[in-house]
């Protein structure tokens, strides 16, 4: 069951406050019958009509999309840039679950479902998202018990609840470093080294929660299966 100006925002025709004034001006009609209640709940089964027009329903989707380099994480670009949802043939309208950097590659969910959204970016649900970073220099024992103990962003304070150093390539003075944290913070994994002294010359997003890229390469993408889907309800 959901909040029929919830219903009626998903379909597209109106946003979540302009289908709360349809309501409450006596435009909508449930199963043939006017309704103003704000917060009345419909499901499936109902028949919803605004202005007398029978609204379709958007059937949820869900994806797992391998995020290629130089892809923005938006539904549409100012500067005409190619975006995620470019990459995805299907006419619903789905958008990316957090941000990826133009730059960063890896795991990259999209869905047109708000709840699903919610669950895996609300910070109190500590989902975990790993990223693998190519920094320069050669980070030190001092500076993961840093990231692990917290470091200020925007007068807040984040921790990366684990990082290993994975790699070492003493030649060109660089390393690999495997990051997890559970905020979704702009520039968060990049702007977390800056602040201990490293520039992240590369940066992956290997998981997110239970989401692993697989056999997927570089721009291919799947559909989540419905286990996948419950089991992501399930975090709750």
């Amino acid at each position: 069951m959901e909040r029929l100006q919830k219903v009626i925002a998903a379909s597209g025709i109106a946003s979540r406050r302009k289908a709360e004034d349809l309501i409450a001006n006596g435009k909508v009609k449930v199963n043939g019958e006017v309704v103003t209640e704000l917060g009345t709940k419909v499901s499936d089964k109902d028949e919803i009509e605004v202005n007398n027009e029978i609204i379709e329903k958007e059937t949820k989707e869900y994806y797992l999309l391998n995020k290629p380099r130089g892809v923005v994480s938006t539904t549409s670009d100012e500067k005409g840039r190619k975006t995620v949802t470019d990459l995805i043939p299907t006419k619903a309208r789905i958008y990316p679950v957090g941000r990826l950097d133009y730059d960063t590659t890896g795991v990259l969910l999209l869905t047109n479902d708000g709840d699903f959204t919610n669950i895996l970016m609300h910070p109190n649900n500590e989902v975990d998202k790993v990223y693998m970073a190519k920094l320069k220099g050669i980070i030190k024992g001092e500076q993961i018990n840093k990231l692990q103990d917290g470091v200020e962003l925007d007068d807040e304070v984040v921790k990366a609840t684990k990082v290993k150093l994975k790699k070492v390539d003493q030649k060109n003075n660089t390393c690999m470093v495997q990051i997890t944290i559970h905020e979704g913070k702009n520039h968060q994994v990049k702007r977390m080294f800056e602040s201990v002294g490293y520039e992240v010359l590369k940066l992956k997003r290997e998981r997110v929660a239970f989401f692993d890229l697989k056999d997927l390469q570089s721009g291919e993408f799947r559909k989540l299966t419905p286990k996948e889907v419950a089991k992501v309800f399930s975090l709750k």
